[in-house]
């Protein structure tokens, strides 16, 4: 059960993150258990598992960091010489198209125990407001710090009160100087290359949900609508 008193204002040390921390992830997003959108109000974006054997010792918990993301469906514009022109970045990329844009993200690693999940799961919150559906995306994810281990709670109003305070942390210590995106190169870098997505299908996709979400039924629509 979440322990009682007042939680603190940031999360990871002023000089910047520690070790283990960088921990970097990446995977499509797939379909989760629809209870983000639906019975929180805070919607997210869950990809696969598989990565976290790098980590093994890795504890399950509340962590913030940094995410990119690209476009899995095409877009088209039509040019002034009225040519039509195809992207597959439109809004996951900066206003000039140079590279992804970043976003800062708070996540939870782990089984969710008010709902009591039989998978460990990744669900990644994008701090930002979107309007378009991003199920099948690519996304690479920069950790950077925990902030909580993950509690069972009384009600769903305490669970949503302690995930809303969880994105206020997470917005709080990623101002800080050392813990800005461009604080390092190589931050930066990572996030921005998605040479590992290019052989991924939509049948890759579908067959890592079913290995993930098993038994548990995915419901259509949650990813997306951040």
């Amino acid at each position: 059960m979440r322990p009682e008193g007042t939680r603190a204002r940031f999360a990871g040390p002023e000089s910047g993150p520690q070790q283990p921390f960088p921990i970097k992830l990446r995977g499509p997003v797939i379909r989760g258990f629809g209870r983000g959108s639906k019975e929180l109000s805070i919607p997210t974006a869950n990809i696969p598992p598989e990565g976290l054997s790098a980590y093994p010792d890795l504890k399950s918990g509340i962590y913030f960091g940094y995410c990119t993301l690209q476009s899995a469906k095409p877009t088209s514009k039509v040019t002034g010489n009225g040519t039509e022109q195809f992207s597959t970045s439109s809004w996951t990329s900066r206003p000039d198209n140079s590279k992804p844009q970043v976003f800062q993200a708070v996540l939870s690693i782990g089984y969710n125990p008010y709902y009591k999940n039989s998978t460990r799961s990744i669900e990644i919150h994008v701090l930002h407001k979107f309007h378009e559906d991003f199920y099948g995306c690519s996304l690479n994810l920069l950790m950077l710090g925990f902030i909580r281990p993950e509690y069972d709670y009384v009600s769903k109003e305490s669970l949503i009160e302690d995930i809303l305070e969880d994105c206020e942390v997470a917005k709080r210590s990623l101002l800080r100087e050392n813990w800005r995106e461009e604080s390092s190169e190589t931050w930066e870098g990572w996030l921005w290359d998605f040479s590992w997505a290019d052989d991924i299908s939509q049948a890759d996709v579908e067959r890592v949900e079913a290995q993930t979400l098993g038994k548990q039924e995915a419901t259509e629509g949650e990813v997306g609508r951040l």
